[in-house]
């Protein structure tokens, strides 16, 4: 019968309190959902109960009340699980939800029909994941019949190399080699953006820069930003001073002591979050300038011959796709390099033009195992240019590889020529007593890269910049000349400081790779290198005393 065949959509309501289960139910009821109410599970007791939607309830300011989370959204058994969370706040606490890797949240209390409109939204951002996920293993299939058959019929042959390498395998690299997508972010994608990668990579049309899907991504990120800015939660706060003192007003010494405690606590939150803001802003005026975008272009070579991979091509220069969605690559011909392009983020530090940023972003393939797969093909990956973007100059400065840091995630790159001469040198601080647990910090950087860039620009100005560009390149240069190139700012504290990392969260969003981490002092204490698994609102920074053997 047709009704055995239906599933009934899977919610699990996980360590939610009694008044919450009851509202969630409640919202929940006569929709068909099997729903399920659990406490203190651990993510192997979660996932056997194959749930679809999982909601739960925490609150997000305190990080470690959110592991599970972590947990599931590294797991590779979760990939399509959604989660949704409840949280007892404003916008700050519904920021710090989503950067912590809820898929959506809601203030309690909350209205049944729209609580219900966002689990049925999930449901629904399922369906395209399942069906990336089942043209990623198609894709992977075909990639290992590839291999097999260029195994018996190269037999270990160098004359001509031919590479027949699928999307799927060439990951990060193939993207960027035939601009179906911008920009590889240093910071390392989630799951799902990577197996989204991966799925368009497989749609290659030719080599053209698609605009439609620039587009696309610029406006997800300039949401992205939109939800997370600090200018709504200092708002909130004041409307939530608002109301309290409205209440105080309207109930005389009714609960007067309580609503007097609200509001200083409402207060003291407001003042501290405007005080850090005009430290930021110092910050921000003072060495946003020497904050550069860096632009690291990778090309590759054959182990054996030393020649550089190249794109197969007809003769119109078109590349060569063939219906199962390979691309051919070659050591020989007039095709072009084989290249990936990197983003992060580097800043001045010598007047000799030295800039400091991470290992990961000087040399893109170290400790990438997405590329290692296809270096172990016998592939070596080298940096054929280096380019540095400042704000308010209108073209880049080429840069070249200076010293790598043996003991931690840090590079310098020297610039060919003199910096702008707008530009300051930050200051480093190593003193330990520089970096303290609770302390404001404030990291500048470009953590979405291009997009970043664009989807702050606006809709009509991105559209003219990507308008018949056929590589990423033409994109750059075309922000810079417009003096669109300008860093992002994310305000944070620290939560932890130990041997070889200092830990601090960004309520606002992300840094990228390379980007300073300054303390309410104006000196850098840190270097950005890393996301925490799970957590968008926690990142890691090595130490600047680990760049002391660079700069010093």
């Amino acid at each position: 019968m047709l009704g055995d065949k239906l599933t009934a959509m899977r919610v699990l309501l996980f360590n939610l309190g009694m008044e919450s289960t009851h509202e969630v139910k409640q919202a929940l009821s006569g929709q068909g959902y099997e729903i399920t109410a659990e406490r203190d599970l651990t993510v192997d007791e979660i996932l056997a109960l194959s749930p679809e939607v999982l909601v739960t309830e925490a609150t997000p300011s305190d990080l470690s009340c959110c592991g599970v989370i972590s947990q599931i959204k590294t797991s590779p058994d979760s990939r399509t699980l959604k989660i949704v969370m409840i949280v007892h706040g404003g916008a700050l606490e519904r920021a710090r939800a989503l950067d912590l890797g809820a898929d959506d949240v809601v203030s309690f209390p909350f209205e049944s029909l729209e609580f219900a409109a966002k689990i049925r939204t999930q449901f629904r951002e399922r369906q395209p994941e399942l069906q990336l996920e089942a043209k990623l293993k198609d894709a992977l299939q075909k990639e290992h019949m590839a291999e097999i058959a260029v195994e018996a019929l190269s037999g270990g042959t160098n004359t001509k190399r031919r590479f027949w390498l699928a999307p799927a395998i060439l990951g990060l690299t193939a993207a960027a080699v035939l601009a179906a997508l911008v920009t590889v972010i240093s910071n390392r994608h989630s799951r799902k953006d990577t197996l989204q990668l991966k799925a368009e990579v497989a749609r290659l049309n030719g080599g053209i820069l698609q605009q439609g899907e620039l587009l696309r991504r610029a406006e997800q990120t300039r949401a992205s930003l939109t939800a997370s800015d600090v200018s709504g939660t200092r708002d909130s706060l004041k409307a939530q001073t608002e109301e309290i003192r409205k209440k105080m007003a309207a109930n005389g010494d009714t609960d007067g002591e309580s609503l007097k405690k609200q509001l200083r606590e409402t207060q003291n939150r407001l003042n501290r979050l405007e005080n850090e803001g005009r430290v930021a802003e110092t910050i921000v005026h003072t060495y946003g300038p020497s904050v550069c975008l860096l632009h690291v272009v990778v090309e590759f070579r054959d182990k054996d011959s030393g020649q550089v991979i190249r794109i197969s091509t007809d003769a119109t220069g078109k590349p060569l796709v063939d219906d199962k969605g390979m691309v051919s690559l070659e050591t020989e011909g007039t095709g072009p390099p084989l290249q990936l392009d990197v983003f992060g983020t580097g800043f001045l530090v010598a007047r000799d033009g030295r800039l400091l940023t991470n290992h990961h972003v000087a040399e893109p393939w170290w400790g990438d195992e997405a590329m290692k797969q296809l270096l172990d093909k016998g592939t070596a990956a080298f940096a054929s240019s280096y380019t540095a973007y400042f704000p308010g100059t209108s073209q880049g400065i080429a840069a070249k590889l200076d010293r790598i840091s043996s003991h931690a995630d840090l590079a310098t790159l020297k610039l060919q020529t003199p910096a702008p001469p707008h530009t300051a040198l930050l200051e480093l601080d190593d003193r330990s007593e520089a970096s303290v647990t609770g302390d404001p910090v404030v990291l500048i950087g470009y953590p979405t890269g291009i997009e970043g860039i664009l989807a702050r620009a606006g809709s009509d100005v991105t559209g003219k910049v990507v308008e018949n560009a056929h590589e990423v390149t033409q994109v750059v240069s075309r922000l810079a000349s417009q003096n669109l190139i300008r860093p992002t700012t994310t305000q944070g504290h620290i939560g932890d400081v130990l041997k070889d990392k200092i830990v601090y969260d960004a309520a606002t969003t992300s840094g990228g790779s390379g980007g300073p981490l300054f303390n309410r002092n104006g000196k850098v204490i840190g270097v950005n290198f890393a996301i925490l698994n799970g957590f968008g609102g926690s990142n890691l920074a090595v130490p600047v005393r680990y760049a002391d053997e660079l700069v010093k």
